[in-house]
């Protein structure tokens, strides 16, 4: 635990301009972002005494080892650079919305050549309009499946609308009129494109257009005596209303507006989110988070908006944002949310009417929302922390082990060795910091050795890491000790991530921030018994590294083995830290099996132009991908394989001596299980 005094910022060292603040510990790991409009005043609040600290500020403030600082000229650069460190870093002390289920969205693909409506989860992509989110998947397919017949829009996948182009043959779909079917060139690219924007333009609110010109339309029709056409376009525009119709109108048709609603205990926070377009509710949606930092319900509005609107653009942001409580920088987010949109937004607590009863219900919403989550995890916080305790007494550890990293090796008859390394913090999986390993110097059933291998190489990594940092502070003379680390502009570029599996990655570039490989656990785990702990701690004893705690849990009795100890520790089976132990434990076995597996099948999936030397995997799949399979590319001339970007003559010439001299009709055999590959299975991976 750090004494906040001795990174405390000289008086007058901080400049009383708007900016943006940083908290790190002795790791260099980001654990705080804020910003201020006074950093002086602002950063000034962290260091009075401890006893006059909110607890969860308190534990901050003791956790960090130092303190720096961006200047930004408005308070509105300040709000966005929060945002931004805020998604890079991952703060663990920042308020972190989550949402209390995956929801659904109707997704339209106008970043395709030919745009898809569907249904999609997670994270967004960009060039992809959203609309919702939905409660259930079922209600986005049946009002796509109302909307098809006015809108035809496609709705099938990649495979399928390739093999509809190359047979020429549309799917049902095609042929019961409910997509105009681009496959096969019923329409060309700009009028699917017009339809997938009409599409759009009637989910985002702008329904009496479409359907007062299809009543036009079809009193025209009927005027015509094309009665044919007037019932289609009459069942057209019911079609229309029915879809409308599951949407419940609750406010002016004109209206366009978020409502926010919050319930917070002094642990936990829930937000509900209403979504109105046109005067209807398009898409509800919930979040909870733990309140990490001391932070009210106008904070707790501020970071919900951050998150809700923080990578949004255009008509993604309402004209009208409801919130109970305004922002403490009311003007600068104003201000922010109409950047983003692009014309005024208005954001304010409705005080009366339709709107102050809407208001009510997204309330009483969220009221429940916070009531079903403590239900569920009633004791979660406690028990995570009992479990750390147990661990910590078990073990003979001085403190509860925050971070805790879990190894497992995982082969086939000793083919294929790789292992996996997965992070806990808090209790927690932390999948960003998952990290997995090659084991290319030997083959066999040697799980010892190999685990000695694995715990050597990432901690010397760490060692590694540790040096560069070092080296780093000293050049910049940025210690923790010395306060501050910068009083002028950080840098704010993003910083390529490491994801979940990259194998034995190599650090990134020197920017001064610590690698992910620098964060070392208080804890290690490995799957097995002595040996395996044994092989562990032998490894970190060789780097010189004694102030990590090693243990093994064992499968058949779930014992705990240590180092050096002839007999195991023995948790009770009821024991909150055994089952935490088991998680960490199941989630490095899991995670070293698909990747083993992965491996495995990468390995059995064959090809003739496997054997074609200097043809990488970059210009295999540009071959296949050309021609389709490898009985086209065997087929082919050696002026048409040239034709392929990248593929010289010489190169051709031996694609095509290597097709020719393998039978098209032997089948690739797996010699290791005796199954068939089929050869034509769209090229090897």
């Amino acid at each position: 635990m750090a004494d906040p005094s001795s990174y405390r910022p000289k008086p007058g060292q901080i400049p009383d301009s708007p900016g943006v603040y940083k908290f790190r510990d002795e790791h260099r790991r980001v654990i705080y972002v804020g910003k201020a409009k006074n950093l002086r005043q602002r950063v000034a609040n962290y260091f009075q005494d401890l006893a006059g600290l909110h607890p969860r500020t308190r534990t901050m403030v003791t956790t960090a080892a130092s303190v720096e600082w961006t200047v930004v000229s408005t308070e509105v650069e300040a709000l966005q650079l929060e945002y931004s460190w805020i998604k890079e870093f991952d703060p663990r002390f920042n308020v972190k919305y989550r949402d209390d289920k995956s929801y659904p969205y109707l997704a339209v693909t106008l970043n395709e050549e030919f745009p898809r409506v569907q249904v999609m989860r997670g994270a967004k992509k960009k060039g992809v309009r959203y609309f919702g989110p939905y409660g259930h998947a079922w209600a986005i397919r049946e009002t796509v499946d109302l909307m098809l017949r006015v809108f035809p829009v496609r709705t099938c996948s990649a495979g399928v609308f390739k093999n509809a182009a190359r047979t020429g043959r549309p799917c049902l779909l095609g042929y019961i009129g409910k997509c105009s079917a681009p496959c096969v060139g019923r329409v060309t690219p700009e009028e699917h494109r017009e339809l997938a924007q009409d599409f759009c333009d009637f989910m985002a609110g702008r329904t009496g257009t479409y359907i007062r010109r299809l009543e036009k339309d079809m009193m025209q029709a009927a005027e015509e005596m094309e009665y044919e056409r007037a019932a289609r376009l009459r069942d057209d525009a019911e079609a229309l209303k029915r879809a409308m119709e599951k949407s419940a109108v609750v406010l002016a048709d004109a209206t366009d507006a978020d409502l926010i609603a919050v319930a917070e205990d002094e642990l936990e926070a829930a937000l509900q989110i209403f979504h109105v377009r046109g005067g209807r509710v398009r898409g509800q949606r919930g979040w909870v988070t733990d309140k990490v930092e001391a932070v009210d319900t106008s904070g707790l509005v501020e970071h919900a908006l951050q998150q809700l609107y923080g990578e949004e653009r255009g008509d993604a942001v309402p004209k009208e944002v409801l919130v109970p409580a305004l922002p403490e920088d009311t003007e600068a987010v104003s201000q922010w949310l109409a950047e983003r949109r692009g014309s005024q937004v208005s954001l304010r607590i409705p005080q009366r009417g339709d709107k102050k009863d809407l208001m009510a219900t997204v309330q009483r919403n969220a009221q429940q929302a916070l009531g079903l989550h403590k239900t569920k995890r009633a004791s979660d916080l406690t028990t995570r922390s009992r479990a750390l305790e147990e661990i910590a007494e078990a073990l003979g550890l001085d403190t509860a082990p925050l971070r805790i990293e879990c190894y497992d090796i995982s082969h086939l008859q000793g083919d294929d060795v790789v292992a996996s390394m997965v992070v806990f913090e808090d209790g927690l999986a932390r999948k960003s910091e998952y990290r997995r390993f090659q084991i290319k110097g030997f083959e066999g059933q040697d799980d010892v050795r190999s685990m000695h291998e694995v715990i050597g190489r990432r901690f010397k990594r760490y060692l590694q890491e540790k040096e560069r940092t070092g080296e780093w502070e000293e050049q910049t003379g940025d210690t923790p000790a010395d306060g501050p680390a910068a009083t002028g502009p950080a840098p704010t570029g993003p910083v390529p991530a490491v994801g979940p599996t990259a194998e034995d990655a190599e650090p990134r570039e020197d920017d001064g921030r610590p690698k992910r490989f620098a964060y070392p656990p208080q804890l290690v785990v490995v799957d097995g018994g002595q040996p395996q702990v044994a092989a562990a701690r032998r490894a970190l004893d060789e780097l010189g590294i004694d102030d990590i705690a090693v243990c093994g849990l064992a499968k058949r009795l779930e014992e705990v083995w240590l180092p050096d100890d002839d007999d195991p520790v023995v948790l009770p089976r009821s024991s909150e830290g055994l089952y935490l132990l088991q998680r960490v434990r199941d989630e490095a076995h899991r995670f070293a099996i698909t990747y083993q597996r992965a491996k495995r099948a990468k390995r059995i999936r064959t090809s003739p132009l496997d054997d074609v030397s200097g043809l990488g995997e970059t210009r295999k799949q540009a071959l296949i991908k050309h021609f389709g399979s490898v009985k086209k590319l065997r087929q082919a001339t050696i002026d048409e394989i040239c034709e392929v970007p990248g593929i010289g003559r010489r190169t051709a010439e031996s694609v095509a001596a290597a097709l020719a001299s393998t039978a098209p009709a032997a089948p690739a055999v797996n010699t290791a299980t005796g199954e068939i590959i089929e050869e034509d299975d769209g090229g090897s991976s």
